[in-house]
């Protein structure tokens, strides 16, 4: 049975519950927003379109997955998915329960109520954002928020390709690609097709291993739009996100709050931006920005971005709740899967960690933030064998990125370039560190010097790291990567800055009220 040809209204009440289509936004009566995005509100969406009608699993297919092939237990996984997000009990269902046999159906009936308005929640639940310098394996992963789905008035393939690129997965963007491209071929002054691929260039650059010429690509896409729209909110920051994966910090940073600028509403850009304020250790300006959010739905990763400001100002019990919970809920996302495990091993739980990277990998999900993880926990417990076979794939994975390789070496997966070979190397990066780059690239910096054999170079390069805004002292303590280094007068002196860095950010948060109530209580029981 085929969706039916009404329209849609703009509003639902379900129950208890308030459904607002446009902005994809589901809130309690009591003022409480649930997060329901992406596959789980187009499902929820397409339910409360059939009433308390039982649907198939062959029709919720061919409605909310089509053309993707999927599975009736890819189904299954998602309905419990949207069960969590809502509060709602399989076995005492309240709002969606199962037809043995059959399929899945409302349990009571949806009513349409567009004179409703579903209330703006502002600095409230914003549990959200982005894996924030958890494990600093990953140079420049671009924490960009794709748009939200296409209205209807749009092409039918900007809709497709806005949608495969919101999934979040390497096949669904190489997808989305090819359909901004058929569109631009179709359309060649369509703004929207032409912005939808330069993000989709970034992010297989940023996210799946893609080359450097991508982010040029995303550049020049950005910058032609720019020539004809030089105020175009969306145009800066998909400009942006280019520099961003090329791990030009401060060059992005200033697209982003040029995007904000222009748009005050573009959470994507204020997010992003929140992303890079705590990349250079600015964390009280990154935690306002992400609490600053108006619509949570627009900045793909805020909750971990918050989890991740809450852990580095030292509000780990904060944070911990925020992990785990989006790697419940997101199990399909690899960033939720790769910040739950790196939080552990921060915190030196590393037997939680590799139980929570095996759970993660069996899902399906690769990355190489996940293998370079568990190159880490596989070298702390000796397991050299392990150690090479997982940095091997994240090689792999992102071959022009240059942390892998160096792990690599480390680990004796590959052979080790002679010692001018990694100085000279270590050298670049600390030259595009100083040229506003990204802290992390100090880390990798610091490593290739003491493989070199320099132990005076290598604490320079984290001091120049922590100059830059590194703030992950939970890691370098505990990463067996700095092991040779830790024994190093200097090294006590490297955490003692960061220290007293978190020290002044957490006082300026405290000074403006900024912290979220679980963090507050944290305070009070200490």
């Amino acid at each position: 049975m085929s969706e039916p040809a009404a329209a849609s209204p703009a509003h639902y009440r379900l129950d208890d519950l308030r459904i607002d289509v446009a902005r994809q936004r589901v809130v309690r009566d009591d003022g409480q927003v649930l997060e329901v995005a992406g596959l789980s509100f187009r499902l929820l969406h397409y339910l409360l379109r059939q009433g308390t009608r039982v649907v198939g699993f062959d029709e919720l297919i061919a409605q909310v997955w089509a053309p993707a092939l999927v599975g009736e237990d890819t189904v299954t996984q998602r309905v419990r998915l949207l069960r969590q997000a809502l509060g709602d009990d399989g076995r005492r269902a309240r709002y969606l329960r199962s037809v043995r046999g059959c399929g899945y159906q409302l349990c009571s009936p949806p009513h349409p109520d567009d004179a409703l308005r579903v209330p703006g929640v502002r600095g409230r639940r914003l549990v959200a954002g982005a894996v924030l310098a958890l494990l600093p394996v990953i140079a420049a992963i671009g924490w960009w928020s794709w748009p939200r789905p296409a209205a209807p008035s749009l092409s039918p393939l900007l809709q497709r390709a806005d949608y495969y690129a919101g999934i979040g997965q390497r096949e669904n963007n190489a997808r989305a690609l090819a359909l901004y491209r058929q569109r631009l071929h179709e359309a060649p002054d369509d703004v929207q097709a032409a912005l939808g691929l330069a993000r989709a260039h970034a992010a297989r650059l940023c996210l799946y291993g893609g080359e450097p010429a991508d982010a040029d690509r995303a550049q020049a896409l950005a910058e032609h739009v720019l020539a004809r729209q030089p105020r175009l909110a969306a145009a800066h920051a998909a400009r942006a996100y280019a520099y961003d994966c090329r791990g030009e910090v401060a060059t992005a940073l200033a697209g982003y709050e040029r995007a904000v600028a222009l748009d005050p509403d573009d959470d994507a850009a204020r997010a992003s931006a929140a992303y890079l304020y705590a990349r250079q250790g600015r964390l009280a300006d990154a935690l306002a920005a992400n609490l600053a959010v108006h619509r949570p739905e627009d900045a793909r990763f805020l909750a971990l971005q918050i989890a991740a400001d809450l852990d580095l100002l030292g509000y780990a019990d904060a944070a911990e709740g925020r992990y785990r919970r989006s790697f419940q809920l997101y199990p399909d996302n690899v960033f939720s899967n790769l910040a739950w495990p790196s939080f552990l091993h921060r915190h030196g739980r590393d037997v939680e960690a590799q139980a929570a990277l095996d759970e993660a990998l069996s899902r399906g999900t690769d990355h190489a933030g996940l293998q370079l993880l568990a190159a880490e926990l596989a070298l702390q417990r000796g397991d050299l064998d392990g150690a090479r076979h997982a940095a091997q794939r994240a090689r792999a994975l992102k071959p022009h990125a240059s942390l892998p390789a160096t792990v690599a070496w480390i680990v004796g997966a590959e052979p080790r370039p002679a010692a001018p070979a990694l100085r000279a190397r270590s050298a670049a990066l600390r030259t595009g560190l100083a040229a506003g780059g990204d802290p992390l690239d100090g880390l990798d910096a610091a490593l290739l010097a003491s493989l070199a054999g320099d132990r005076a170079a290598a604490l320079e390069a984290l001091d120049a790291a922590v100059t830059a805004g590194h703030r992950d002292a939970d890691y370098l303590r505990v990463s067996p990567l700095f092991a040779d280094l830790r024994g190093e007068p200097g090294f006590a002196a490297v955490l003692a800055r960061i220290d007293a860095g978190i020290g002044q950010e957490r006082a300026r948060v405290r000074a403006a009220g900024r912290l979220p109530a679980d963090a507050v209580a944290v305070t009070a029981a200490r």
